[in-house]
């Protein structure tokens, strides 16, 4: 009589583990695309780039787009190693891939001087 129980054991705990809400590692992290300022979507997000000899590719919001693509009302006009170009009716918007990252000047370091 153990026998029967220990496979309906075993069994009823392999059925919870099929059921359990396992997130895939394989997607980016979930973010708000909603602005918190204005309260509405924040519009377009570039998820990858993609450079080769003979295409350049980006994935905007979940949209392959290659160069001449539409997204939304835009068409795309360049894709850079960083960023992608739009142009539409409200006139060019760009697209960085990773926006909170911005370039800055560094003031050389003075000839004879050394941390």
């Amino acid at each position: 009589m153990s026998r029967p129980v220990a496979f309906l054991a075993a069994l009823l705990l392999a059925c919870l583990a099929q059921a359990a809400p396992f997130a895939d590692p394989t997607q980016p992290p979930a973010t708000s695309d909603v602005d918190v300022s204005t309260g509405r979507l924040a519009g377009p997000r570039i998820e990858s780039i993609l450079i080769a000899p003979d295409r350049r590719l980006a994935v905007i919001s979940g949209q392959q787009v290659t160069v001449g693509s539409r997204v939304g009302s835009a068409a795309v006009v360049r894709i850079t190693e960083t960023e992608v170009v739009l142009r539409g009716a409200e006139g060019e918007q760009t697209l960085r891939l990773f926006p909170e990252l911005s370039r800055s000047a560094v003031a050389p370091a003075k000839k004879g001087t050394s941390k």
